[in-house]
């Protein structure tokens, strides 16, 4: 019996790691489309791509069930002008290019899921943005995001692809090198205190079911457009710091006003902005709609997944 087929463009960055495991230990046959092989999941199929120009690749869309586009450069480093152009590119261009390799297509993937963002949304301490009622924000993440949405919803492809973007959250996973490590680490060093004024809300999801959403987008026949996809109770950077210092056996940690993150962010050569910024996002349309989250409370989130 042949397997169903998964495209997955990014394939080699910690997400689309996961990704790949998810589906191939569910009987998929993966196709990791990326730069390089390194940080690939085992037991793919790898075809490299410069993220910008047809290739050899594109083929490999033609029968697949579902394309995952995780494709772009971080956005963990400074802003300059260089930054800012290769982060915009990577994800308009990319797009676009994926758009032109469905067109191509003589059996285009059923379901194109793309990567977006929920720092679309506006600052917010307010109220939580969900699907319907968020308001965008403005400034340069906001922006790039805008036309990452652009680029994707005004891709023309066959009327039978069905298309999602999918606002995600930060993604908390155990790993090294991951946003929840290298919160620990901090912790560990006495430095896992309050950032800020301690009140901007983390929205946030586990990487367990980050999987499970795009596989219930792919059994859901109706979803389509925008969705966001965080767990239902976002936290405040007090309690994300807290929970940073229980995991790391510490009671304390030295708080950091602006002024000081302003000074580590130019050290560690980053922005403030991925802190600072309060990101209250919950997933109205998810929740609507019947998907049931596995982790809803940060606190419990890794020993549930633990326990597997």
């Amino acid at each position: 019996m042949k397997k169903r087929t998964i495209v997955i463009s990014g394939a080699n960055g910690f997400i689309g790691r996961y990704l790949s495991r998810f589906y191939r230990d569910n009987g998929w046959r993966v196709v990791a489309i990326a730069r390089s092989e390194k940080g690939l999941a085992t037991g793919v199929d790898y075809h490299p791509w410069d993220g910008m120009t047809l290739g050899d690749w594109a083929k490999a869309l033609d029968g697949a069930e579902l394309l995952v586009n995780l494709a772009g450069r971080s956005v963990n480093c400074r802003y300059g002008e260089k930054n800012k152009r290769t982060i915009r590119e990577s994800r308009v261009q990319s797009t676009q290019v994926l758009g032109e390799a469905i067109r191509r297509c003589s059996n285009p993937p059923a379901l194109w899921v793309n990567s977006s963002t929920a720092t679309i949304y506006r600052h917010a301490e307010d109220r939580p943005q969900g699907d319907f009622d968020g308001e965008l924000g403005t400034g340069f993440s906001v922006e790039v995001a805008k036309s990452w949405e652009e680029s994707f919803f005004g891709a023309e492809v066959p009327g039978t692809v069905r298309k999602v973007a999918m606002r995600t959250a930060i993604v908390f996973a155990e790993e090294k090198g991951t946003v929840w490590d290298v919160l620990v680490k901090l912790s560990k060093k006495w430095l896992g205190g309050t950032m800020g004024n301690g009140r901007q809300k983390v929205s946030w999801i586990h990487i367990g079911d980050f999987c499970r959403v795009v596989e219930w987008l792919r059994l859901h026949e109706e979803a389509s457009g925008v969705y966001n996809v965080s767990a239902p109770n976002p936290i405040d950077n007090r309690e994300l710091m807290k929970q940073a210092r229980k995991a790391a056996g510490r009671c304390f940690g030295l708080p950091s006003a602006k002024w000081m993150l302003e000074i580590g962010a130019f050290f560690l050569r980053t922005e403030t902005e991925l802190i600072l910024k309060s990101r209250w996002v919950v997933p109205t349309r998810l929740l609507e709609e019947g998907f049931e989250f596995r982790s809803e409370e940060f606190g419990e989130m890794f020993n549930k997944w633990r326990k597997d």
